[in-house]
């Protein structure tokens, strides 16, 4: 008897259709073919265990697998569930008349037991979009599924009740949540905020111009200045996520088996740091069963880089593409994949070895020479791409001492988005630009060419510093994003849009650039 079961499999971060065909006949032999792995190779062991310890009886004949299409290697062990149903519908033990309804997914143990699997929410979506009614899920990871609509969703414990729910006897009811009332209740709750920081007035400037234009960011200051406190204090003033992108980031990390249990959508933006003894593989994903790296796992968030220069050079070179493309594509010699990767860059330094180059009150103890080879780990097409560079001053004592509370996040937040409204309506014919960091050549010629001062002002620095020309466009586009934070007060959605780009603008954004001084860390 032939039967087909309806499963998928994850390519990248997206899942594909996989049809489990099996064959009984005479005999007793057991045979899986298909391009699978290892790890669905060794399911029989655990089907026939579940099988037999759920109360039914394993048929013992000739029994045939195909995992089609068959050209395309199956990984992992969410194929233990269709299998065992496949098994048992071949071998008449359980009679289902509509298995074409229904797309499953789940590991078995032993005893029966279904186990959670990673990439639930793609393989939702693709169920969806392939017509099936219901999809069959492991309990732990029905939240996570049942954030598609329009797709019956059953979470369940044990195969026993897979049959059950099969052939109509009972099981499980279907999970329905509110996907969008949820999502907008568990928005805004943050572990830190920037009214516990006290003095730092420059930098919390600049990270707020960072987060309303998505620019990357690169802290220089010295040791316990503030930064990783002020970086960590980050995510309570970034835009909020919008559904679409919660759902494209919530599949990034379902793939990765990075979501928690019983999660549903993410609902803050990530925040990743890795530490500076990452591989290059970790960073951009990849490997042997292939993986989104730490890069695609931020994306559509922050990628905190602490202790910047310890990273070897050969970690840091792979970031130069994905900063530009917002997508890494993974090419190896049985895969190519690509995977998003458009995230904030945030790093931190010290401004040399010892960490007290140009401290206000400590004295430099490195040899001569050592702090421009300290800042030469980080190359000059890298650092280029870093649209704001800040110096961080340790905090006085007073200010320290102050009591008078500091601004919070909240208020900061409330600017950011007001900014983040601007450039919504700028780019709402653009596709694949959403903040004023991914403006192109001809966006910034529309949008944010400077007046005659602020050209003036720019052209003097430029050619006194020899800087280059991805530089030129980093200026320009931290102009706008700060332009878009003044106008947000003063002006309609509308008028701001294309509010010009006036000689303060360009000041500040100029003053943002600390590593192209000319002197620094030259006087060692």
């Amino acid at each position: 008897m032939l039967t087909k079961v309806y499963s998928a499999a994850i390519h990248g971060i997206d899942a594909f259709p996989v049809t489990i065909e099996t064959v009984t006949g005479k005999g007793s032999q057991f045979q899986i073919v298909g391009m699978a792995d290892t790890a669905v190779k060794e399911s029989y062991q655990r089907v026939v265990s579940a099988i037999t310890q759920s109360g039914f009886l394993f048929p013992h004949r000739n029994t045939v697998i195909n995992l089609a299409p068959a050209d395309v290697k199956k990984e992992g062990a969410a194929f233990d569930l269709p299998i065992s149903i496949g098994i048992l519908s071949a071998g008449e033990v359980i009679d289902v008349p509509d298995l074409k309804d229904y797309m499953m997914a789940g590991e078995l143990s032993l005893d029966g037991s279904v186990l959670p699997v990673s990439g639930v929410l793609p393989i939702a979506i693709k169920a969806r979009e392939l017509g099936f009614r219901r999809l069959i899920v492991p309990e732990a990871n029905v939240t996570e599924a049942a954030v598609v609509n329009r797709l019956e969703v059953y979470g369940v414990k044990t195969l026993g009740e897979v049959v059950d729910l099969l052939t109509g006897v009972g099981g499980p009811e279907k999970t329905e949540i509110n996907t969008r009332e949820i999502f907008a209740a568990s928005q805004g709750v943050f572990d830190f905020d920037f009214a516990e920081v006290k003095g730092q007035d420059n930098v919390k400037r600049a990270f707020e111009v960072a987060c309303a234009g998505g620019h990357n960011l690169l802290m220089i200051g010295a040791p316990g200045a503030g930064k990783s406190m002020m970086a960590k204090r980050l995510p309570s003033i970034l835009p909020p996520l919008n559904m679409s992108e919660a759902l494209e980031t919530t599949k990034i990390h379902s793939v990765a088996g990075k979501l928690n249990r019983g999660a549903m959508l993410m609902t803050a933006r990530p925040f990743r740091t890795p530490h500076h003894t990452v591989s290059p593989v970790a960073l951009v994903g990849g490997g042997s069963s292939p993986m989104p790296g730490e890069i695609s796992l931020a994306h559509n968030g922050v990628l905190f880089l602490d202790e910047f220069p310890e990273f070897p050079r050969s970690v840091l070179e792979v970031l130069r593409q994905p900063i530009e493309d917002r997508v890494i594509t993974v090419s190896r010699a049985k895969y190519t994949i690509e995977y998003p990767a458009s995230f904030m860059l945030v790093a931190s330094m010290n401004p040399c070895p010892c960490g007290y180059y140009g401290h206000p009150t400590k004295r430099c103890t490195c040899l001569p020479g050592s702090v421009q080879r300290y800042m030469n780990r980080i190359s000059g097409p890298l650092l280029d791409r870093i649209d704001i560079q800040v110096e961080i001053q340790p905090v006085a004592f007073d200010e320290m001492a102050d009591t008078t509370p500091a601004e919070s996040s909240e208020a900061i937040r409330g600017r950011v988005i007001a900014a983040r409204a601007i450039q919504d309506a700028r780019f709402r014919s653009e596709k694949g630009i959403y903040c004023n960091a991914q403006m192109n050549s001809r966006l910034l010629h529309a949008y944010a060419w400077p007046d005659t001062d602020g050209l003036a002002k720019l052209k003097e620095r430029m050619t006194r510093l020899n800087m280059s020309a991805r530089a030129f466009d980093r200026i320009l586009r931290v102009a706008r994003t700060i332009a878009d934070l003044e106008y947000a007060s003063e002006l309609t959605v509308e008028e701001a849009v294309t509010a010009p780009v006036l000689s303060r603008h360009i000041a500040e954004a100029i003053g943002y650039r600390a590593l192209d001084r000319d002197n620094y860390g030259k006087t060692f």
